[in-house]
């Protein structure tokens, strides 16, 4: 009896600090360990984008809300980047683990289903972070870009890594074989991310896609980090961060509910 009383203390009144801290260590410690795919590789490919819009694009664009297209271009390149590498963090973890068949030794231990989204959820926005980082030391370096507002962009770097964490969770869950995992990543994060501001202002867009592009989360993702980082934006910085902050909470609780009832873990 005092067993089953301990366990219903820490579930509803304490944290299992050291089950919560062990997994989003391993989180953390999986990408770190191959860390040239997992952070120089998108450092690299970032590099690779900015400069051949650069060089394609950059010589005839001209300004872009009253700055130079290459300093519009980066911002939205970082943010892709990192709510790219969120997703791939999380779902990857949970679909290897399903795949592999030692999930159990996941769901096992005494942790509820709130310290395992935050586990999962601190290793993706560790490894987003880790990438904003080097993509922004990168720019700074190369374009001499700063920060305009370092708190707002450090607000939508969180929101972004933690969105898109939760749906690497729900896509790992949802995800049986590693072809469905490609085809949610292909046909819905990729354009989700492309499609979202990241290379153009939605304010050149025909009326239907621009009011379509604001019922997109990742838009204001993209937008609230480019406000951070060079100060200009297509939309308010409070609107996007009640947008944000709405989904990413949303998510994070459906993925809370399938912890809580195994959906397509426990089978």
């Amino acid at each position: 009896m005092a067993d089953t009383d301990d366990m219903g203390l820490r579930r509803f009144g304490r944290w299992n600090t050291m089950g919560l801290y062990t997994l989003a260590e391993r989180e953390v410690r999986r990408f770190l360990a191959v860390w040239t795919q997992t952070l120089l590789a998108p450092l690299i490919t970032a590099g690779l984008f900015l400069a051949v819009f650069a060089l394609a694009i950059g010589p005839s664009r001209g300004e872009v809300m009253g700055v130079p297209f290459v300093e519009f271009l980066a911002p939205g390149i970082l943010m892709m980047t990192v709510i790219q590498n969120a997703f791939a963090n999380t779902s990857s973890s949970i679909m290897v683990s399903k795949v592999q068949g030692n999930i159990v030794d996941t769901l096992m231990p005494p942790l509820s289903p709130m310290e395992l989204v935050i586990g999962y959820t601190v290793g993706g926005i560790a490894r987003g972070l880790f990438v904003a980082a080097a993509i922004w030391l990168a720019m700074a370096a190369l374009l001499g870009i700063g920060l305009a507002h370092p708190i707002w962009a450090l607000t939508f770097a969180i929101l972004g890594a933690a969105f898109l964490g939760a749906l690497g969770m729900i896509a790992g869950i949802l995800a049986q074989k590693f072809d469905q995992m490609a085809a949610i990543t292909n046909f819905i994060i990729t354009p989700l991310s492309f499609l979202s501001g990241t290379f153009y202002s939605i304010e050149t867009l025909p009326r239907a896609m621009y009011w379509l592009t604001h019922l997109n989360p990742v838009f204001y993702l993209i937008d609230g980090v480019r406000y951070g980082v060079i100060g200009v934006s297509d939309s308010s910085p409070w609107l996007g961060l009640a947008v944000c902050t709405a989904s990413t909470a949303a998510v994070l609780a459906l993925c809370w509910h399938w912890f809580r009832t195994g959906y397509r873990l426990k089978s």
